[in-house]
């Protein structure tokens, strides 16, 4: 939802503001009016399918438990806009279980591009980097915040996998959570805005995966996808938003993206007998 822009070194930092939580709470309701955003049936039903989501991946552990494994790379998941770390904590121990060296962003609440989120982000990235190249999954705004990261950085990252992020939208009313967006913006670094449309910049620098899913309540999912290439892809999912994180066949994706081998970065296959859990795109 927003590039990350310059940030003056003296610039006073802003994550400290108290009205935050206020803010995010006096937005909700206006979500309901939020122009070309996703019907509102799959809005609504966001929270009930969300839960639904978390009850069947306990149901499939035993599937996950034969995700490919991983190498031990570094990777670092960025929560969504109004989350925290604690939204990735599943996604995270599952990363974990499978080899990797996972690290959450640790910046507390994302409440959009503020000085602290912009800083911390980048101060994170460089960080991580001096083992190796990082992996970056990106949740919802933290994709976007993620592909922005690869943009800037792309000698430290190996490649970005983003789950429900409209970093190809056009209209800030394309999702759900614009009015919150528009609420917040006003603890934003000057220049926090959307990114430019995909079709006018330079290829991507980085392989990348877009996980989207056409019943996704917040975001409407054609801002979700790019034009494929020899290194970057759109895989469609059934899943709400919220619920990326939990699903099953999201976490098997992300097991599969990650686990390819540096540099020989393949288009996305379902293995035998788990092509139904993907739907066409």
């Amino acid at each position: 939802m927003s590039a990350l822009p310059h940030v003056p070194p003296d610039h006073p930092d802003l994550r400290e503001e108290p009205a935050v939580e206020s803010v995010v709470k006096s937005a909700v309701e206006a979500a309901v009016d939020s122009g070309p955003a996703p019907g509102l049936l799959w809005y609504l039903t966001e929270p009930t399918r969300t839960a639904v989501g978390i009850g069947q991946f306990a149901a499939t552990r035993s599937l996950l438990r034969a995700a490919p494994s991983g190498d031990g790379h570094t990777v670092l998941v960025l929560p969504g806009l109004g989350a925290t770390d604690a939204s990735t904590a599943t996604l995270r121990k599952f990363l974990t279980g499978l080899g990797y060296d996972v690290h959450g962003w640790g910046l507390g609440l994302n409440i959009g591009p503020s000085v602290g989120v912009v800083r911390g982000m980048r101060d994170l990235l460089r960080e991580l980097a001096v083992s190796g190249k990082v992996g970056i999954v990106g949740w919802s705004l933290g994709g976007i915040f993620a592909r922005e990261l690869a943009r800037e950085h792309p000698g430290m990252v190996r490649q970005v996998i983003t789950l429900g992020s409209p970093y190809a939208m056009t209209d800030l009313r394309q999702t759900r959570v614009n009015p919150v967006y528009r609420l917040l913006a006003r603890f934003y670094v000057a220049g926090a805005d959307m990114p430019p449309p995909e079709h006018t910049r330079p290829p991507f620098p980085v392989p990348s995966t877009s996980v989207y899913s056409k019943s996704d309540g917040i975001v409407a999912w054609q801002t979700c996808i790019s034009t494929p290439n020899t290194r970057q892809e759109n895989v469609a999912v059934a899943s709400s938003h919220l619920g990326y994180g939990y699903n099953a066949t999201v976490l098997w994706l992300i097991a599969d993206r990650l686990s390819q081998r540096h540099n020989r970065w393949r288009p996305f296959a379902p293995p035998p007998g788990m092509s139904r859990m993907f739907p066409a795109a």
